[in-house]
């Protein structure tokens, strides 16, 4: 068991030294290095893996660094939050290569650029809270999200950086569609929808009951309906035969070679399965308008159902043609459902069909 598993972890590091000789190859120094990195973290001695980390550090330095001034130079859009990026995974470069005993054996001195990387914060942090600032400008909600992730992520650079707390929430309010919405009972049943309101709140979809006064005007008015729940009076039973068979041994029998043969019956059985069946139906209107215009957005029906049934069944001649299917229906005896359950169900179902209904509408906000 001891060698089955020596020779496991002995192809796991050789396949995963083959893996960073082949990224160095296609110029994934990065990759290149920290499988190397950690090839030696198992094996401190591993020949393959140091030359690979000796040759391939000094190249993922390099590529991260020129990568970095070129996007300076040529004024990319995101220069220095890209230069942020690179200068971490240099820091995090020499911090996997510190805890690697083996590795640290062929880099001493890893290379860090944490002064490079203050320096970058500051301006990134400046750069996300500009680009913030157009895109909040365009005022649409959209884009204020985007200007919402920029402040968050010159926030997160800097904290505290200028305004961007409170730009981050104006654009927030911006981004944020707010619902006004209204649940209805038409029914003698107690049945509240306000969990399937609350399983939709989440960041830029705000929902508040419309009797609730607010200062900002909703975007749009919900309203949900419960129209009530029936279910049959009475369950339905249908039945159905099955006549299963089967060749069984009944007894042995010398051949004309004096060899002992079975002897074979063919027996069969009529079996008739009853099912009894009872549903339940529950119901609700779904609207959605538009709180300026008035124009309706969405207007739906929707159901939720709950089926009960049971089945048993008597049979008549051979028992021993029933197969065990078979058996354990004659088995059972006649039931009735439990009407709380049916009524469970349906309402569960409903929930979860306005749920599904609504998250399908608001996906698009």
């Amino acid at each position: 068991m001891n060698r089955i598993l020596v020779l496991i972890l002995s192809l796991f590091v050789l396949d995963s030294c083959s893996s960073g000789k082949a990224a160095l190859k296609k110029g994934d120094y990065y990759d290149a290095v920290m499988e190397a990195v950690q090839r030696l973290r198992e094996s401190p001695d591993h020949k393959k893996a140091r030359a690979v980390l000796q040759q391939g550090y000094p190249m993922a330095i390099q590529y991260i660094d020129n990568n970095i001034q070129n996007q300076i130079t040529a004024d990319a859009p995101d220069k220095w939050r890209n230069a942020v990026k690179g200068y971490q995974q240099i820091n995090y470069l020499s911090d996997q290569i510190k805890t690697s005993p083996g590795a640290l054996k062929v880099i001493p001195n890893p290379t860090t650029r944490y002064k490079e990387l203050a320096d970058a914060k500051g301006k990134a942090a400046d750069e996300s809270y500009n680009d913030g600032i157009n895109y909040l400008m365009k005022n649409t909600r959209d884009d204020a999200k985007t200007a919402y992730f920029d402040f968050k992520e010159s926030n997160d650079l800097v904290p505290g950086f200028r305004e961007s707390i409170e730009m981050m929430n104006q654009a927030e309010f911006v981004a944020t569609l707010r619902v006004a919405y209204e649940l209805i009972n038409n029914s003698n049943y107690n049945y509240t929808m306000e969990p399937v309101i609350n399983s939709l709140r989440r960041q830029f979809l705000s929902f508040k009951p419309i009797a609730q006064k607010d200062t900002v005007p909703p975007h749009q008015n919900l309203r949900l309906i419960f129209n009530g729940y029936r279910q049959d009076n009475v369950a339905s039973v249908t039945s159905y035969v099955e006549t299963p068979s089967r060749d069984v041994k009944v007894g042995e029998k010398k051949g004309a070679d004096g060899k002992t043969q079975d002897v074979m019956q063919n027996v069969t059985a009529r079996v008739t399965i009853y099912r009894k069946t009872k549903r339940g139906y529950s119901n609700a209107n779904l609207t959605i308008t538009d709180a300026s215009s008035g124009a309706t957005l969405a207007n739906q029906a929707v159901e939720g159902q709950s089926v009960w049934q049971w089945e048993w069944a008597t049979y008549s001649g051979d028992q021993r043609a029933l197969t065990s299917t078979h058996q354990n229906l004659i088995g059972r005896r006649d039931m009735n459902p439990n009407d709380q359950d049916l009524f469970n169900q349906a309402l569960n179902n409903l929930s979860q069909n306005l749920r599904g209904n609504l998250q399908g509408f608001y996906s698009k906000y």
